[in-house]
């Protein structure tokens, strides 16, 4: 790998953090992202061609996606040239590839790895758009944020998204083994401590090593517990962005539980959704619209217990009003199921663009003048209640459109009910219209 003159962003003093000095330097001491660089995988099979195409690493922090775009460049010999999003503009960019079109010239070709791309804007991913289709430089993008929402269509159709894991306990322990090799020591932990240290990490490598630091640092002491681990370093925060990809992924994961009436299930969601600091009235609206759309009339009362606990929690606030939000996300998850209700209504809506404009027939109408009378309006009327059995059987879809079946309750919960009354008035309906 050729790598320009100057500080970079990748050199690592005698005084680096743990972190850095333990970067590997070749692509298989990559850990945790075998589905990615292994010889039969897809980078893999890159690399065993010697040519590299664009793409996009997404992934959590602290899985090595800066790390495996650098040892890419070097795998295949190309000039590395990283920058970041957040510090560099249309300019910078202008020089890289002036400094690129002459490598390019003279046979060199050049990986310009972009970190954290997602904050580039729209007129930013478009400069590098000629660039990296006339191959001028090999575009590596890193985000932690979903490509498809950040990135737009022109520049990830020339780019490959490679989707990196975060990293298992078995890789964080592997990356803990070489950090006790390099620092000729051994983490002061407990078998069980060593477990929940792996835990707290929460799939974060370069977080883990950071502890591991720290920790190695105390000299001649005595092995930790669980307890007196969890004293000693800060737990990380769960990875939660509220308005990017782990909020629609928790969201979805809390809506497929309740709807798969998995109660354990779905309050883990909630309490992580909480924990990554949701705001609980997104959470609440998302409940009463699945007590709509999930349970609806199999169980009547879920719509008014989804609201019951949202007046609770607007009074109580968190965290006394957590409680209320956490016994309603029970309530959905034991309740019977039915979409019955949203089935029909989308039924309706699609008849209802269908047929257009369409009158009500003439004996629905109301007739307040006389002209409206002499019109028909209202005429031949059946009054339901002056019916013996309370039901008439009139038709009420309009003149030119047949009786529609929009609404097939469910054999669940109260719809057995409603199930019963549907057919008993449509044997009524079919004995007064014969």
């Amino acid at each position: 790998m050729v790598r320009g003159s100057g500080p970079s962003l990748f050199s690592t003093p005698v005084k680096a953090p743990l972190a850095e000095r333990l970067r590997p330097h070749i692509v298989s001491d990559i850990v945790g992202q075998d589905h990615l660089l292994t010889p039969d995988a897809p980078i893999g099979r890159m690399l065993a061609s010697g040519r590299l195409a664009s793409m996009i690493l997404w992934g959590p922090p602290g899985c090595g996606k800066t790390t495996t775009a650098r040892l890419l460049a070097q795998a295949v010999n190309l000039y590395f040239e990283p920058v970041s999003a957040v510090a560099s503009g249309v300019a910078d960019l202008r020089k890289i590839f002036e400094a690129a079109s002459e490598r390019h010239m003279q046979g060199q070709g050049t990986l310009l790895f972009v970190d954290e791309i997602h904050r580039f804007n729209r007129a930013q991913q478009d400069v590098l758009l000629p660039y990296v289709e006339d191959g001028t430089v090999t575009l590596v993008g890193a985000t932690t944020e979903n490509p498809s929402f950040e990135l737009n269509g022109a520049l990830l159709s020339r780019c490959q998204v490679m989707v990196l894991k975060r990293l298992d306990d078995v890789a964080i322990e592997t990356l803990l083994v070489r950090a006790e090799i390099l620092m000729n020591a051994r983490l002061p932990l407990t078998a069980e401590a060593r477990q929940s240290l792996c835990a707290m990490a929460d799939g974060d490598g370069r977080y883990a090593l950071v502890m591991a630091e720290e920790l190695l640092a105390l000299k001649n002491a005595a092995p930790m517990d669980v307890d007196a681990l969890a004293r000693f370093v800060q737990r990380r925060r769960p990875l939660y962005d509220k308005g990017q990809d782990s909020h629609y992924n928790l969201i979805s994961a809390l809506h497929k539980s309740l709807r798969g009436s998995d109660c354990d299930a779905a309050l883990y969601w909630f309490a992580r959704m909480l924990q990554g600091g949701e705001d609980p009235r997104y959470i609440l609206r998302r409940l009463t619209r699945f007590a709509s759309e999930d349970i609806g009339l199999a169980d009547p009362q879920a719509l008014t217990i989804a609201l019951s606990a949202w007046q609770s929690y607007e009074r109580l606030g968190s965290p006394e009003g957590d409680l209320a939000v956490a016994e309603l996300v029970i309530y959905l998850a034991t309740a019977p199921k039915s979409n019955a209700s949203y089935r029909a209504f989308g039924a309706a809506r699609a008849a209802a663009q269908q047929y257009g404009s369409l009158m009500p027939p003439a004996h629905i109408l109301n007739a307040p003048t006389t002209m409206m009378k002499d019109m028909g309006y209202g005429e031949n009327y059946a009054y339901d209640h002056d019916q013996a059995d309370g039901f008439s059987g009139q038709n009420y879809f309009p003149d030119g459109m047949n009786r529609q079946a929009f609404y097939e309750p469910v054999e669940r919960g109260f719809e057995r009910e409603v199930r019963k009354r549907l057919d008993y008035w449509a044997e009524l309906r079919r004995k007064k219209n014969q």
